[in-house]
């Protein structure tokens, strides 16, 4: 296999590995990063949290409204809700201009409306985000089946250098 090829295959394969695992994402540091959650019902509210921020939140959203007072300091104007509608189920958080101070685990708890009542739960999604610092990011040569998690805008560089060595450029 020439150098040009195996570089290909590293990046389609590196391509197809970081969509497989939504529940872990791996961010740099000033990005903007969509954590995602879904319900099958009608969301009437939604709780976004981090394990280690007590009883606060990162975004609390019931009875229509968001809920500042309930929020931890630390995220305020820097979440939102993708649809904040929640419309066709989605729940998913825009977390802005991450921090290493973001690792960690969030949880996203979804209530739902059904034809019999209010449905609520444990966690409807657990999704663990690490934030390196700019540049911290390092691409290395993965085997068959192992997950990686790489920002999408790494991946496509690094796929447009893969086809420029392939097509001779």
């Amino acid at each position: 296999m020439t150098a040009a090829s195996e570089s290909l295959c590293f990046t389609l394969l590196l391509f197809v590995c970081v969509f497989a695992d939504e529940k872990s994402i791996t961010a740099e540091s000033g990005q903007n990063v969509t954590l995602p959650c879904r319900a099958l019902n009608t969301i009437i509210g939604v709780e976004w949290s981090k394990p280690d921020l007590n009883e606060e939140y990162v975004l609390l959203h019931r009875d229509g409204h968001f809920d500042p007072a309930s929020q931890h300091p630390s995220f305020k104007n820097r979440v939102d809700l993708q649809d904040r509608q929640m419309k066709d189920g989605d729940a998913s958080l825009i977390l802005k201009d991450v921090t290493t101070n973001d690792t960690g685990t969030y949880e996203c708890r979804i209530r739902e409306s059904k034809s019999r009542g209010i449905l609520e739960g444990g966690p409807s999604n657990i999704i663990y985000l690490h934030v390196v610092p700019p540049g911290q990011l390092i691409i290395r040569r993965v085997s068959v089946g192992e997950k990686i998690n790489a920002p999408f805008g790494l991946i496509v560089a690094h796929s447009i250098s893969a086809v420029l060595l392939v097509g001779g450029f």
